[in-house]
């Protein structure tokens, strides 16, 4: 058949395609100005900002010092534990009768935990393009109200601690820092000999079994009472010596107090 109208060719499926081209991704510089090279372009940025935040970080720990406090002491039933602050919504959950009690599993566990759930399968719920909020009921919902349920429990929580009460109680007592002892008085060998160092420390520092006595807001009669008597987890029947000993050991120790002699 000579070539021309009507004529027709037809593959051969015998013939191989090994010279087809593979599916190879274009080379980011094929789009200038929306792609970069991740190496060093990209990773020089990152690095660049994160250096930033770091020399911001180290530089707000040496300005602000660190709010440490002395070991913790589970006999003092007068310390006041208190989480960092974006935790302070679960703390404040926590006060309302509802939450505590014989209902705090319901606050420490329940309540979260429904919370976080919702939070975290509200992008399953609401699977639409449409990125304008009121289109996106379900999700912004749930977002605005984890929002406003977080903000008014950390307002209401920073509103109803006493702050001056939690800076004050733990405050952690360098060695040195302190007022000296005078180990020759009367009084401190009185105190040493009943062997109150073994829980409140050589220079009333106080330790795990006993707060410290620097600083103490309690009067030498009320010393010498609670030396007697006891208090909280201290027990009563402690003192074995006179009476004389008993006011010199407590008029030295109240003079290490608040507005003390000792301690001004």
């Amino acid at each position: 058949m000579h070539r021309g109208k009507g004529m027709k060719f037809v593959t051969d499926s015998r013939v191989g395609i090994s010279n087809r081209k593979q599916n190879i991704a274009k080379d980011f510089s094929e789009y200038p100005g929306r792609t970069e090279a991740f190496w060093p372009n990209f990773l020089l940025k990152e690095w660049m900002v994160g250096s930033v935040f770091l020399i911001g970080f180290i530089a707000l720990t040496i300005v602000e010092a660190p709010p440490l406090q002395n070991i913790a002491d589970p006999t003092n039933t007068s310390y006041i534990p208190l989480p960092d602050w974006y935790f302070l919504f679960l703390y404040q959950l926590l006060k309302y009768q509802f939450a505590a009690g014989d209902w705090i599993l319901l606050g420490t566990v329940i309540l979260p935990g429904v919370a976080f759930t919702a939070l975290l399968i509200a992008p399953w719920l609401d699977q639409g393009l449409e990125r304008r909020p009121a289109k996106r009921p379900v999700a912004i919902s749930f977002m605005l109200l984890g929002i406003l349920s977080i903000f008014y429990l950390t307002w209401e929580s920073v509103q109803t601690t006493h702050w001056d009460q939690v800076h004050e109680q733990g405050i952690l007592q360098v060695p040195g820092e302190g007022p000296e002892i005078d180990t020759a008085a009367p009084g401190y060998e009185i105190y040493a000999a009943q062997s109150c160092v073994n829980c409140h420390g050589q220079n009333l520092e106080g330790g795990a079994a006993a707060p410290g006595l620097v600083g103490t807001a309690y009067t030498a009669e009320e010393i010498a009472d609670i030396a007697v008597n006891g208090i909280g987890t201290m027990p009563a029947g402690q003192w074995e010596g006179s009476d004389e000993d008993l006011q010199a050991m407590s008029e030295f120790i109240a003079s290490y107090g608040e507005g003390g002699e000792n301690n001004q």
